[in-house]
């Protein structure tokens, strides 16, 4: 099918001129040459369809093309064995896992007793996480470009991906402190204010972790950077998808209180997780350098990539 078998490589009028052994004839008007003519209808550029053809399952010409689909399902899972991009999913995973608790758990704390709030005051409670996530959003984006450039111009002008890696600082104490702010608060009944602030931190620290886990992927692995997306999406949809059949069951065996001091404990570990490739995260790309040249040729052949 012509959206599963993407074939970028093709022939222009440009570089068919340039072919050797075609020549331009010495008089355009009278020419029997077959390539000349298969110059023109280059030229023409692409047909539209008839509506007959539209219906047809499948087109004749599209069979001659090779078969990009298999590398394109089997290469997201190959690079599951880099480990920069199984961190960058691992990451981005975990970091809204976090949001999907809070979001389980809105509901369940702020239409209850002592707060009572309403379907639309809890809707409106949103407010916080959405400012929070802009505040991110500034934070990984301008202040982050600026930062990286920063520690670049210190060493030598040479700039890193794990120099990125830096901004997670602030979730080693943001990210624990607001599950801890939301789950144990709610369960001893502080002022609503506090928990809205709650959200507002774990806005903050989800939209932190996903544009950092995507950026660190991205300046790692550029060539490769469209299908290694498909494998930190894969990685995400798998967390993101498991963690909302146990969230429940989980608060209400545990109890409010002690669900979000595990929940707090387990995310400052998630976070420090990014000191390990601060340390051996240029080791891990060496390693892979090969591989990644490797894949990077193979998906330019393709026409998948420049």
């Amino acid at each position: 099918m012509e959206e599963t078998n993407y074939h970028g490589k093709s022939d222009s009028i440009g570089r068919a001129e340039k072919r050797p052994g075609v020549a331009k004839p010495e008089n355009p008007n009278i020419d029997s040459d077959p390539e000349q003519e298969i110059i023109r209808d280059l030229a023409k550029g692409p047909q539209p369809k008839r509506y007959l053809q539209k219906l047809k399952p499948f087109d004749r010409k599209l069979l001659d093309r090779p078969n990009r689909l298999k590398g394109m399902v089997v290469r997201p899972l190959i690079f599951l064995t880099f480990p920069v991009i199984l961190y960058a999913g691992f990451s981005y995973g975990s970091n809204l896992v976090w949001f999907n608790v809070l979001n389980g758990t809105t509901s369940l704390i702020l239409s209850e007793k002592p707060y009572a709030f309403s379907s639309s005051m809890v809707g409106l409670s949103y407010v916080s996480p959405l400012l929070g996530a802009m505040l991110g959003m500034f934070y990984t984006g301008r202040f982050g470009d600026w930062f990286v450039l920063r520690i670049a111009r210190k060493r030598s002008g040479i700039m890193e991906p794990e120099y990125r890696l830096w901004l997670f600082s602030l979730s080693i104490l943001l990210l624990p402190g607001g599950l801890v702010l939301w789950g144990v608060g709610a369960a001893h009944e502080v002022h609503w204010f506090g928990l809205i602030f709650a959200m507002g931190i774990l806005g903050f620290t989800s939209s932190l972790g996903l544009q950092l886990s995507i950026s660190y992927c991205i300046d790692s692995y550029q060539a490769l950077s469209g299908e290694a997306i498909v494998t930190v999406i894969l990685l995400r949809n798998t967390m993101s998808f498991a963690i909302g059949y146990g969230l429940t069951p989980w608060v209400k065996n545990l109890g409010l209180q002690n669900a979000f001091v595990v929940a707090a404990m387990a995310g400052l570990a998630q976070t420090l997780c990014f000191l390990i490739y601060v340390r051996y995260g240029r080791d891990l790309r060496e390693a892979t350098a090969q591989r990644y040249r490797r894949y990077a040729d193979e998906m330019a052949a393709a026409g998948l990539v420049k």
